[in-house]
């Protein structure tokens, strides 16, 4: 399930001290302008003379006018051309100044100054006016780390309201039945009174559960579009800090919020950052933080009143891991399955996808539905993305079937690199082995068609690749296809040790995906004799993704070798038929190795061409 992504990135608020910042900028300088002129109007600017070069002016009769301070005496005096010029001097204590300039007819006046005050003005408002552009400057390169830095407590949930572009159930494709699950939700936030009447109480959370991909975090925003509500989001990481008790806090503010807004819907995407076990990895204050913060979630989803139309959406690809108190009735009341899409569910997501791009007329998209089984909306997305951008870089005004067929082996194994040399013994090595797992395809019953093999090289260490391609969506796998997808797997080790008399690192792959089969049926599926019906899984049991937890055994040391011995044999003996299989063929198998060689890729038509020409007793055949 998915869609394409119509929110262009707007640009970022200013925070609050840029704001400051900006508002304090050009006031400031307007002051310091301000204070200049009233410093230099209050002390007029002029030469400073010594004190014995002011007197000899005044002797001289070049003086006509004075201001007397207690800190400066300031004037006029005349050169020898009749320019008047400013001064100052610093007074000295003089009993005969007076006298000097009365017998001279100097204008002569007292004036009182406040020097403390000018002392004040001068020194601290200017400082302080500095250092408040200096902070403001300094909060201004930091930019969202100052808010960070002052703001720890604060949730960091992002908003999506009336006034943002709004996502839509049509935008969504893939998951009916998940897509009808959310629409009871809308019900509930558009017309809580229908529910409410009844004596019904609206749900409190819902967790959306699937592998990556399938479009969790889109089906949240098409419900928050369809209700018209506001839509608080962030990550379970958001919460996580360095520093104790700021998960709790955020999780306060963040209800807190959510009551002010509502009706709204509160989304936390990959909430197993901060709900996974409580106890869980054996270190003693090792996860204190992390389940102080999950002890505070829990308390606040019991204690907010769902009836003011706040619901809880989380999303989650490992279930398995949450806490148990996480998932009980009253807390996240409803689980709902987001899984990867059917024939069905893939052919309509393409549709979206394909909305805005430029298709030919003769592209058949059920044919694209039917190659890419097990592919989730993000990975149709980018199968749609890749093959526009191969249109494009062909040349081509349309987009067309080859295109998407060739950015679907482009996701799958990579691009080709053509470019790669091989030389002519290693080319014919890879032909031979393509051939060996092809050519066991179609020889082998409940086998998948094959679609294509190709001997040039894609992605990082494939020199060759055989497709093979389900007719249909598969929910259940019987022990014949298992036994002969493996021998499918061990077809091509069988081809080069049969035609070449040697064998070569390629099957590394090969090896460990049949090994992985094997270990499967025998540990997981219950499928031998020797151990009967027994589980013993290695791995955590996650429904969406597995992870090996412990390193060590999980059986006794008798039954571990048993299971080894048993995965040795079921290999050893489907290894040994497969080898016998392709002995009874291995002319056939040479002559596909050559037609392989000439053409480096076999597709479909070609490959039922070889197969008329070799009369091959097929029994599978390939993909029509």
């Amino acid at each position: 399930m998915t869609t394409q992504n119509r929110n262009q990135k707007k640009p970022q608020p200013e925070n609050r001290f840029q704001q400051i910042f900006r508002n304090s900028f050009f006031p400031g300088i307007f002051i310091l302008i301000i204070l200049y002129l009233v410093f230099t109007g209050i002390n007029p600017p002029g030469n400073e003379i010594s004190y014995s070069a002011f007197k000899n002016a005044v002797k001289e009769g070049r003086v006509s006018s004075l201001v007397i301070s207690k800190n400066a005496i300031e004037g006029e005096v005349i050169d020898a051309s009749g320019k008047r010029t400013r001064f100052t001097t610093v007074p000295i204590e003089d009993t005969q100044l007076i006298a000097l300039l009365e017998s001279k007819s100097v204008d002569y006046k007292g004036e009182y100054r406040n020097s403390g005050i000018m002392q004040f003005l001068f020194t601290w408002i200017p400082l302080f006016i500095l250092l408040i552009l200096f902070w403001g400057y300094i909060f201004r390169r930091l930019g969202g780390a100052s808010e960070q830095v002052i703001s720890f407590g604060k949730n960091k949930a992002k908003l999506y309201n009336e006034s943002e572009e709004k996502m839509t159930f049509n935008e969504v494709a893939g998951v009916d039945e998940a897509k009808v699950e959310m629409m009871e939700l809308v019900e509930f936030l558009k017309n809580p009174g229908k529910f409410q009447k009844l004596g019904g109480k609206l749900p409190k959370g819902v967790l959306l559960v699937g592998p990556p991909g399938t479009g969790k975090t889109l089906l949240a925003k098409a419900t928050a579009g369809e209700a018209n509500v506001p839509f608080l989001s962030l990550s379970g990481s958001d919460f996580v800090e360095m520093f104790v008790g700021v998960g709790a806090a955020r999780v306060r503010d963040l209800f807190d919020r959510a009551q002010k807004k509502a009706p709204c819907i509160i989304f936390i995407d990959e909430i197993d950052a901060i709900g996974r076990h409580r106890g869980a990895g054996g270190l003693i204050g090792a996860h204190d933080e992390r389940e102080q913060t999950l002890n505070q979630l829990l308390s606040e989803m019991d204690g907010f009143d769902a009836r003011k139309g706040v619901i809880i959406l989380a999303a989650t690809n490992r279930p398995d891991v949450l806490d148990h108190a996480l998932l009980r009735p009253g807390r996240f009341d409803r689980q709902i399955v987001v899984d990867a899409p059917d024939l069905k569910g893939r052919l309509a997501i393409l549709k979206v996808h394909t909305r805005i791009l430029r298709l030919g007329p003769n592209v058949d998209l059920d044919i694209i539905a039917q190659r890419t089984p097990g592919f989730v909306g993000a990975d149709l997305a980018n199968i749609c993305n890749e093959a526009a951008l191969l249109a494009a870089r062909r040349n081509k005004d349309a987009i067309e079937t080859p295109d998407l067929e060739d950015a679907i082996d482009r996701v799958l194994t990579g691009p080709e690199k053509r470019s790669r040399l091989i030389n002519v013994h290693e080319k014919r090595i890879v032909a031979v082995h393509e051939s060996g797992h092809a050519l066991t395809a179609l020889l082998l019953p409940n086998t998948d068609p094959v679609t294509r093999v190709s001997i040039i090289p894609r992605g990082y260490a494939a020199l060759g690749y055989t497709l093979q391609t389900p007719k249909e969506d598969r929910y259940l796998i019987t022990r014949s296809e298992i036994l002969s997808r493996i021998k499918v797997m061990l077809g091509g080790r069988a081809a080069e040790d049969l035609v070449l008399n040697e064998i070569s690192t390629g099957a590394q792959n090969d090896l460990q995906k049949a090994t992985e089969f094997a270990r499967s049926m025998v540990i997981e599926y219950g499928m031998t004799e020797r151990l009967g019906l027994i589980s013993v899984p290695d791995s955590d049991g996650g429904p969406f993704m597995s992870r090996k937890l412990y390193g060590g055994p999980s059986v006794s040391s008798e039954t571990g070798r048993e299971i080894e011995m048993e995965i040795k044999d079921i290999l050893d003996r489907l290894y040994q038929e497969t080898i016998e299989t392709l002995r009874e063929n291995k002319q056939k198998l040479e002559d596909l190795a050559e037609a392989l060689l000439e053409k480096e890729t076999l597709e479909k038509e070609e490959l039922n061409r070889i197969i008329a020409k070799l009369d091959l007793p097929v029994s599978n055949g390939v993909a029509v």
